[in-house]
């Protein structure tokens, strides 16, 4: 009776195994029965492959994973500092210079932390939810001042200038590439001030020398004289330069020092001004065309506007071909002000254009920039041979002199060609006008 029974056990067991084997030989031929309905083969050749496969995307895994432990590698020596955010504005990496810049200590690799709670910098969070909501890249310039846990390292913290490039990446995160420009500007600032101290320096031996040359003038008859007189202007020259360069940098280091507003007439000081330089404008047979209001005030510093449209109308002169006209337009815009209890206020727009060859679109985001020297095709002869000594003849100080006393006087200024004469239009926009009368055109 055990016997039988255990070959009993024995028979079930084998057929439930031999069930069991035909239902899973169903099941994988139901599983990887080929494209071709018609075949009810196995293919069982298709195994090997997808391990293949398997196998080339995990190396194509390590090789991107290679590939951005490289790319972090490179950043985090790189000349310029990056940070990324997710779209929830937590830092996921910078580099080493992003955390220099920022003075990010408290951040370490791997962590993940608001970025507001590591850099107390509204322009540059802000920076980074614009680039976010417009997904188009963007630069912002601003000084960053640290935030320091005691007194003593606030005294000792230097804030710095700094310039971010930022642009839009997938899933909503940003990366932003900081500049530190503080080095670039402390530079500039002992240049400026090395070569004031220069200019300083020369005053005193070139009016020494113009005095000999006075004394010369006066003794040399012709043709000697003639040479005496070119020293001159060589020395004027020089002199309008060092005290170009003078003017120039106190007006960028305090711009109101230099000024002393007062009620003026616009349109009689330009009349003014083209008497000066009529003589010069007569040897082309150049002409003034003046159109706008008879009669408008503003509240500025009279000489330093003078020194504005004696310089503009110069260069126009200088670039402008015979027998042609040089046209000053003048006009009265309203504009909203809220800074103000008074909701409009007046703004002078004053254009002045010539027919010369105009600027080149290399040179006009430069033509404001001192001692910048433009195209060659705006060099004329009659530069060289210009007796005039009221300016500073090509020594490249004219418009940035223009541009800072505009600046002084809370206006803008703009450089451009006009699209009818081709020439060289400038624009200057000046506030605080007091009055003004009905438009006229006149010669």
């Amino acid at each position: 009776m055990l016997l039988l029974g255990f070959c009993l056990g024995l028979a079930v067991g084998v057929g439930f195994w031999i069930w069991q084997q035909v239902q899973l030989d169903r099941y994988l031929e139901r599983v990887l029965k080929p494209l071709n309905s018609h075949s009810s083969k196995v293919i069982l050749p298709l195994i090997p492959h997808l391990r293949q496969e398997i196998a080339l995307v995990k190396q194509q895994r390590q090789d991107l994973q290679q590939s951005l432990e490289t790319y972090q590698q490179l950043l985090d020596v790189a000349p310029l500092g990056y940070l990324q955010v997710d779209e929830e504005n937590q830092l996921l990496w910078c580099n080493q210079q992003a955390r220099e810049i920022l003075y990010l200590e408290r951040w370490q690799p791997g962590q993940v932390r608001l970025l507001l709670e590591l850099v107390r910098s509204y322009e540059l969070d802000r920076l980074i939810e614009q680039t976010r909501d417009c997904q188009q890249p963007r630069v912002k310039e601003w000084v960053f001042h640290p935030s320091c846990e005691n007194a003593t390292a606030m005294l000792e913290t230097k804030s710095l200038a700094i310039r971010a490039s930022s642009f839009p990446l997938h899933n909503g995160q940003v990366g932003v590439f900081l500049e530190n420009r503080q080095p670039l500007l402390d530079m500039n600032q002992v240049r400026d001030r090395s070569f004031s101290d220069l200019a300083h320096e020369l005053r005193t031996p070139l009016t020494s020398i113009r005095l000999v040359v006075e004394t010369l003038q006066n003794r040399l008859e012709p043709p000697l004289n003639r040479w005496v007189n070119r020293l001159m202007q060589e020395v004027d020259r020089l002199i309008n330069l060092v005290q170009g360069w003078l003017d120039l940098t106190q007006m960028e280091t305090d711009p109101s020092i230099q000024l002393h507003p007062e009620a003026m007439e616009v349109r009689s000081l330009i009349a003014s001004v083209w008497e000066t330089l009529e003589p010069l404008a007569q040897r082309q047979h150049l002409n003034l065309n003046y159109s706008g209001p008879e009669s408008f005030w503003i509240k500025a510093d009279r000489s330093r506007m003078y020194q504005v449209f004696l310089n503009l109308l110069d260069n126009s002169i200088k670039y402008s071909p015979p027998c042609t006209t040089i046209q000053v337009q003048a006009k009265i815009l309203s504009v909203k002000d809220t800074h103000k209890s008074n909701p409009t206020s007046a703004l002078l727009e004053i254009n002045i254009v010539d027919s010369g060859v105009g600027f080149s679109e290399t040179d006009l985001p430069h033509v404001f920039e001192r001692f910048y020297r433009g195209d060659k095709a705006r060099t004329r002869d009659s530069l060289q041979e210009s007796n005039s000594t009221t300016t500073i003849v090509g020594s490249g100080l004219g418009l940035a002199i223009v541009k800072q006393i505009v600046l002084a006087h809370g206006g803008l200024i703009k450089a451009m060609n006009h699209p009818e004469t081709g020439g060289a239009w400038i624009q200057v926009q000046l506030p605080e006008v007091m009055a003004n009368t009905s438009s006229q055109d006149y010669s």
